[in-house]
């Protein structure tokens, strides 16, 4: 493919994400609370886009300088993409190679029921090494499951959080990215790890449980981790999902009506 079809495909890409976050940022001053919501227009590619960054903490809204230096791009075949800073993990995370080639397996214990698990770590290395290292210690015990989405191509539930909303952990970040879908598509029971928006290196100690066959399409930086997938129990997610969300949240993407919380998280 001649470059400058991949550099025009590419600011086009962009414009299509700064509209998604433009209208994000319309709808969030009309709303009162602060968490992470969207409201659902089916059928929109702004649409889609917005459910990306949704999976994550959100990355600043566009500028209008952002906004028409993209769309100057797309007119410009000779426009190519900001060149990314080479990204390290930092002596606090784990190495890949403690987990290359291993299988984990334990359980996830909600307030609500207990979810059997098994992370891959020849498939996803980086990220089974940060989430057994992360179990070991202990530090899920008292986080959150702060996000349920109810859509009808969208259905997960994201956990983790110790702050109870999508802020993660500043000073945990880790690439790269790992295991990604060709086809953007998470089969129910998938276990994939939040990240922030167009960001290789901006995964966290965050993730998200699949309880029905979702669609989320990838970013700037590409798809979302698959670390492992659920061995038994989903249906205590579906049964989180089927209470619904919190009142006065979006419709489909929001708190669960039911505080979930971690008692546990053990890999073996």
């Amino acid at each position: 493919m001649a470059a400058s079809t991949r550099n025009a495909r590419e600011a086009k890409r962009r414009i299509q994400q700064m509209e998604a976050k433009r209208e994000l940022r319309r709808e969030q001053e009309t709303r009162r609370k602060r968490d992470n919501i969207i409201a659902v227009a089916a059928g929109t590619a702004a649409v889609l886009l917005a459910v990306v960054l949704q999976l994550t903490t959100f990355s600043g809204n566009p500028t209008e300088e952002e906004f028409a230096a993209a769309e100057a791009g797309l007119s410009s075949p000779s426009a190519s993409a900001t060149p990314t800073a080479p990204a390290t993990n930092g002596p606090n995370i784990p190495a890949a190679d403690t987990a290359a080639g291993k299988v984990f397996t334990g359980e996830l214990k909600l307030n609500t029921g207990t979810i059997g698990v098994e992370l891959d770590g020849s498939k996803a290395p980086q990220a089974a090494a940060v989430f057994k290292s992360l179990s070991d210690q202990g530090y899920y015990a008292g986080s959150t499951c702060h996000r349920l989405t109810t859509g009808e191509t969208f259905g997960l539930l994201q956990c983790g959080s110790k702050t109870g909303d999508s802020s993660g952990d500043p000073n945990y970040n880790w690439g790269p990215l790992e295991n990604t879908p060709t086809d953007n598509t998470y089969p129910a029971g998938t276990i994939a790890v939040a990240r922030t928006g167009d960001n290789a290196y901006g995964n966290g100690t965050q993730f998200f449980v699949v309880y029905k066959d979702t669609v989320i399409p990838a970013d700037s930086a590409g798809g979302y981790t698959v670390v492992g997938k659920v061995t038994s129990g989903l249906d205590v997610v579906t049964n989180i999902a089927a209470a619904g969300i919190t009142p006065g949240a979006g419709a489909t993407d929001g708190a669960p009506v039911e505080p979930v919380t971690i008692d546990s998280f053990s890999l073996k």
